[in-house]
């Protein structure tokens, strides 16, 4: 009896064991291909849902630049302070957008590669 309980105990341990190894390491690779952000997959939707309504083509709202194109951005984000702008606390001044909630970190980490890989179109 006390042999039957140790082989229900030793068979599960023993097929769990052989069941968790590995023979190759392309089990513990992440082959997950990440798309490369640039203007068009990423950063021109950003833009677009977030920063038109007043950087439109004839900016208003006191907007200094249009963000309609990727030339405009690009100038934006060298020239024009727009990383810091939007990476700005909830409530300090000049924060953009304005009037609306801080943008996700995740939305400015974005764009933020975007602008340290060279601002790729």
């Amino acid at each position: 009896m006390k042999r039957l309980k140790l082989l229900r105990f030793i068979i599960p341990c023993t097929l769990l064991f052989y069941g968790c190894t590995t023979e190759s390491t392309s089990d513990l690779i992440d082959d997950t291909i990440l798309e490369e952000v640039t203007y068009s997959n990423t950063v021109k939707s950003i833009i677009d849902n977030n920063c038109i309504s007043c950087h439109a083509s004839v900016p208003i709202n006191g907007a200094p630049m249009p963000l309609t194109t990727y030339e405009n951005v690009k100038d934006a984000v060298l020239n024009g302070g727009l990383l810091d702008r939007i990476s700005r606390e909830q409530g300090a001044s000049g924060i953009m957008p304005v009037g609306a909630n801080r943008l996700p970190q995740a939305t400015i980490d974005k764009i933020s590669q975007w602008a340290q890989n060279g601002q790729p179109e």
